[in-house]
């Protein structure tokens, strides 16, 4: 695996990296297991001064980090600012609550007084992915480090610069040695380091594959993990659907981050008295985008990742075409060396066709035409995946009722997917398990200490169990 930053806008190779050294990697074990013994009985307190620290970091260098991340990914530099005023906003959020969400809870017992304790877990590899190279890294660091867990982690293999720049960051606000250390590490190294004895917990984010060969090896030498693994998204269009806003939101849910978005909207499910109007309407958003230098903010469409990315989709464009699609709308080939990828409109998809259920990671949009809502709703469930969706109805009470019948992790009803520090993040089926963000993100990875105490024991104990007077 080389670690390489290619702008893919000038497809020019700007920095390639070394794996990371055994030595360094069993140094940086050390390390951190050392800070979390240290850790182990200190209060919250002593760490959210740095979240906060971190978040002022993020703000005050929000465009000279943004940069990293159009040249490492391509991503727009307008949604890039908007990443790392993200990434600020949740490094707060956790330095704000963490006390909250992390404080004892008693519990009634006739065992005695009983409570239970929020104590950090131990060391966590976290594994993360390219689309959203700072947020995904702040979604797993601030929580745990308010919590007390060390992590080690492994980024993308073509965002190296992002990862060093996140490390840097996380120094800059005052974390000790060993909070935070990046491994550029081979597929063999990530499975040596799951198995490490002082690795206590892995959070991925990635592909279905990665995170079956993670897990699995994670599940063999039982260590926690959690997975989010991309999905199949449903943009709902309900019968009595408001058009005006569903036409100004439908681009948008499948176009940000050139589609690359594991929460992006990959099927629209329109229903019959919409479908003419929603396709022309979808067209004529799609045809409009300009392309370009993705830190010109007159650009509108990015170059997607990677020459391998572009590739990737263009066959499972023309293998969906292949299997009985109808290519709605396809650009003319560009002639460019970015690595763009036109928006494209396919439909008529049937369960036959290779496409159907299959995740397509890029701007291509899949519609299909349903008769009613329960149409809707059955076609969404109609998939290996459920992670997130959106709904547009007549109301938001009629679109949450709709929207509660979908399996799936989040739904967002009348409005556009978002992602902020207090919404917690996760899905179901093939999109993984666990969640990320909000109160259950900080609860991931801790030990829940039960403590009973008393003055003296109680006079029923028998054989190691308390039994109550009656039964």
């Amino acid at each position: 695996m080389a670690y390489q930053t290619t702008n893919p806008y000038t497809n020019e190779v700007v920095k390639t990296y070394e794996n990371a050294t055994p030595e360094y990697v069993e140094e940086s074990l050390a390390k951190a297991q050392k800070l979390y013994k240290e850790w182990r009985n200190d209060p919250v307190f002593t760490r959210t001064p740095v979240l906060h620290k971190l978040a002022q970091i993020f703000r005050d260098e929000t465009d000279s980090l943004a940069k990293v991340l159009t040249t490492e990914m391509g991503k727009l530099y307008t949604e890039a600012k908007g990443e790392v005023i993200l990434c600020a906003m949740i490094a707060d959020y956790y330095a704000d609550h963490a006390g909250e969400f992390l404080a004892p809870r008693k519990i009634d017992s006739i065992a005695g007084e009983a409570q239970l304790e929020n104590h950090p877990l131990g060391v966590l590899l976290a594994v993360e992915p390219w689309n959203f190279p700072y947020y995904q890294m702040m979604r797993i660091f601030a929580p745990n480090f308010a919590a007390g867990d060390p992590i080690v982690y492994k980024h993308a293999a073509i965002t190296p610069a992002s990862a060093l720049a996140f490390e840097d960051a996380v120094r800059r606000a005052g974390a000790p040695e060993g909070a935070l250390t990046n491994l550029f590490l081979s597929y063999d190294q990530v499975s040596d380091v799951v198995a490490d004895k002082r690795i206590q917990g892995v959070a991925l984010t990635g592909s279905e594959r990665g995170g079956t060969a993670v897990a699995e090896v994670a599940g063999k030498y039982l260590k926690k993990n959690t997975m989010e693994l991309g999905g199949v998204d449903a943009f709902i269009v309900a019968h009595d659907a408001n058009m005006a806003d569903v036409k100004a939101i439908a681009p948008r849910a499948r176009l940000y981050n050139a589609g690359q978005v594991c929460t992006s909207s990959k099927r629209f499910i329109v229903t019959a008295n919409h479908y003419d109007e929603f396709l022309e309407s979808l067209k004529a958003a799609f045809s409009s985008v300009k392309m370009g230098d993705p830190m010109d903010p007159e650009t509108t469409l990015a170059p997607m990742n990677s020459k391998k990315a572009k590739e990737k989709l263009q066959a499972q464009v023309a293998e969906a075409i292949a299997g009985g699609a109808t290519p709605y709308y396809v650009h003319e080939p560009i002639d460019d060396e970015g690595q763009f990828f036109m928006p494209t409109i396919l439909t008529d998809i049937d369960k036959s066709n290779p496409a159907y259920g299959k995740e397509m990671f890029g701007p291509v949009a899949q519609v299909y035409k349903v008769a009613d809502d329960d149409a809707a709703v059955a076609l969404a469930n109609d998939a290996d995946y459920g992670l997130g969706g959106i709904v547009f109805a007549g109301s938001q009470e009629a679109g949450a009722k709709l929207a509660s019948r979908i399996e799936t992790g989040m739904v967002f009803v009348n409005t556009f997917f978002s992602s902020l520090p207090e919404l917690e993040f996760g899905g179901v089926k093939g999109s993984g398990f666990g969640r990320e963000l909000g109160q259950n993100g900080i609860s991931s990875f801790i030990n829940q200490e039960l403590v009973v105490k008393r003055d003296r024991p109680n006079d029923d104990e028998t054989g190691g169990l308390i039994l109550p007077h009656k039964f």
